[in-house]
């Protein structure tokens, strides 16, 4: 087979994947470019280790391009990662949601807006270190869990498009990250042994709520606890600060184990009850992507996962009047929340997913 040479553009995030990605496909023999994306403040960036796009991992995919002899161009993606992902995670947490932003990171700059650029480099394609398997099937993509699912991250990209499908590749799909990190070891990547970024990148020691409160002044309004049987059971300190499903720190004195059960923001107002008020067997979604044209969603029986860490439940899609997707759970599920994404699967294959809303049953 004839070996053929294309212009591909790694997205570096300073880490041992992608930086392993680029030497990869540097090997190969293609022409590598990588692209560095710097999200947010140099000087907030300094101060957070272990996360992704900060200062410390700008130099760090500098210094594998240098060693690869690659070229490497940082984008300031700074305003728009305010406005598509920082924002709206303010927002959301404001509507009584709990958000993902590393979902909405990848589905607006990374594979957006850095797409966008890949190809006005003239690249043929934009390779990152994700942990999924892009397996053509005819003349079809089609999107699978990655090889190792203790590493799958196909939850976080359930609303890549068809379009962008295409154009991307996925090196590592395959792969354990012992076998990852023994070829950075290979390579000889000053990042071989680089630990993996944790929490959200633009959270400065994990506490979300200094950044919600100063984007948002008056967001963190006390309120009111309503047990969920109807009457009033003390004083919440801001709806930011609770999610469906939580039991630590709410602060209530009562008899039994009290749960967030719902968040109503427009009345300020933080319902809890008993554990066995968290299982719901059915709720909406909006913005749905959809990636299997050879598949109907209506009526379709699929595994979902509604958080990346566990495991799949049987459920049964459908539209209702408003043509929005509903998700009917074949087994119960506990803490379903608003502002996370619920996932569609087949098996391995990636089906689409959805936001969930509030209307929960």
């Amino acid at each position: 087979m004839t070996f053929e040479r294309k212009t591909i553009v790694v997205a570096m995030s300073g880490g041992v994947d992608s930086s392993v990605v680029a030497a990869m496909l540097h090997e190969q023999g293609h022409d590598v470019i990588g692209i560095t994306l710097q999200l947010y403040d140099h000087g907030m960036a300094l101060q957070k280790k272990g996360a992704c796009c900060a200062g410390q991992d700008i130099y760090d995919a500098k210094m594998v391009a240098d060693r690869l002899g690659i070229p490497h161009y940082v984008f300031d993606y700074e305003s728009k990662f305010k406005q598509e992902v920082i924002d709206d995670f303010a927002d959301s947490y404001l509507n009584g949601e709990t958000p993902l932003p590393c979902v909405k990171c990848n589905q607006s700059v990374k594979f957006h807006d850095l797409l966008k650029a890949a190809k006005e480099l003239k690249a043929d394609a934009l390779a990152t270190g994700h942990y999924i398997q892009k397996i053509i099937n005819g003349n079809r993509a089609e999107m699978h869990k990655g090889f190792d699912e203790n590493k799958d991250q196909s939850y976080f990209l359930f609303a890549t498009t068809k379009e962008q499908l295409d154009y991307l590749m996925f090196p590592l799909g395959g792969q354990t990250k012992e076998e990852t990190r023994a070829l950075a070891e290979k390579y000889n990547l000053e990042v071989a042994n680089k630990p993996d970024s944790q929490d959200i990148c633009f959270v400065p020691n994990g506490n979300y709520r200094d950044i919600i409160t100063k984007l948002r002044p008056g967001s963190d309004k006390a309120g009111k606890f309503i047990h969920i049987d109807g009457y009033e059971i003390g004083d919440h300190k801001g709806i930011i600060n609770y999610t469906v499903g939580q039991r630590k720190g709410l602060g209530i004195s009562f008899g039994s184990p009290l749960y967030v059960i719902k968040i109503d923001p427009e009345e300020n107002k933080v319902y809890v009850g008993p554990e066995s008020d968290l299982v719901k067997t059915k709720f909406t979604l909006k913005n749905v992507n959809w990636l299997a044209d050879d598949l109907a969603p209506n009526e379709a029986r699929v595994e979902v996962k509604i958080r990346s860490t566990t495991a799949g439940v049987n459920a049964i899609l459908s539209h209702n009047e408003q043509n929005s997707f509903v998700v009917t759970l074949l087994e119960e599920e506990k803490a379903i929340t608003p502002g996370q994404a619920c996932v569609f699967y087949q098996g391995a294959r990636l089906l689409g997913g959805g936001w969930i809303t509030r209307e929960i049953e």
